[in-house]
């Protein structure tokens, strides 16, 4: 291994509190010059808000280490958009999409494409099937899922993320959404690319047994689920087999060596 994706919410923090150690692994890493970015489905923040969140905490980056489903969007959107955009996103996340031509708030047709994020509590009725209309009234329409997250670990306990709410419009509009994001295999390979590496040679490391691990593992990269976030022991039973478990991400800079040198069937042998 050469290179390092961390996933954020629940790797780094939960919600507003910090992970023990976290600050400590990732100055680590940047001490040795480790190739690494920091890899989220957060869509309710911009890179500037991340960036200023992770200062809290005590870790120091640049926004050319943050890879969001936002940005790899609106990227392409710059390259490929041939007409009007309507956003589902925070007014923060609005920002990763200056240059694209936006449709009108309350408009419910005129859109070719329909870009959906998490909008936390103020998803409502009126807010998905103004979605919905828009996808209906224009065959045509793209709909674009940033990420594919189902859940996350709030403050108050797990929430509903952007993948329920894509589904049903996917049902609805009877089409499939395009995704920027995880567990997406080309938002991986877009991570180890901006890494200069091959994905063999990436590390992934996440609390999603699928968004994290099991994207990473089909796009090439290596998979270590950390006991941390939305993190459950069921994980553990299932399919998808981590490349490697860490109680936290805390325990990396322990481990760098054995994810260097040592056999991977060994180390998914071992146990958790």
């Amino acid at each position: 291994m050469r290179g390092i994706l961390f996933d954020m919410d629940g790797v780094l923090y939960n919600a507003e509190e910090p992970i023990a150690g976290a600050a400590e692994a990732v100055a680590w890493v940047q001490a040795r010059n480790i190739p690494h970015l920091f890899v989220t489905n957060t869509t309710s923040r911009g890179r500037d808000a991340l960036l200023r969140k992770l200062s809290r905490f005590g870790i120091r980056t640049g926004q050319d280490r943050i890879l969001t489903p936002c940005l790899a969007a609106a990227e392409w959107l710059r390259q490929h958009g041939r007409g009007k955009t309507a956003l589902f996103v925070t007014g923060k996340a609005r920002r990763e999409f200056g240059g694209i031509e936006i449709l009108q708030e309350e408009a419910e047709s005129g859109a070719l494409y329909v870009v959906i994020g998490d909008l936390g509590e103020t998803w409502d009725f009126r807010t998905l099937n103004r979605a919905f209309r828009l996808l209906h009234s224009n065959p045509e329409a793209v709909l674009i899922a940033l990420g594919m997250t189902p859940f996350w670990h709030a403050h108050d306990g797990l929430r509903l993320d952007v993948a329920p709410f894509v589904a049903a419009l996917e049902h609805a509009a009877r089409r499939k959404a395009l995704v920027f994001g995880k567990p997406e295999k080309a938002f991986f390979l877009a991570a180890a690319r901006r890494l200069g590496l091959p994905p063999r040679e990436v590390l992934m490391v996440g609390d999603g047994i699928e968004t994290d691990i099991d994207g990473a593992q089909k796009a090439g990269l290596k998979g270590v689920l950390v006991r941390t976030g939305k993190f459950r022991e069921s994980d553990l039973g299932g399919a998808i087999i981590p490349d490697s478990v860490l109680d936290s991400i805390a325990d990396l800079p322990k481990r760098w060596k054995d994810y260097r040198g040592r056999s991977w069937a060994r180390l998914r042998a071992a146990p958790p």
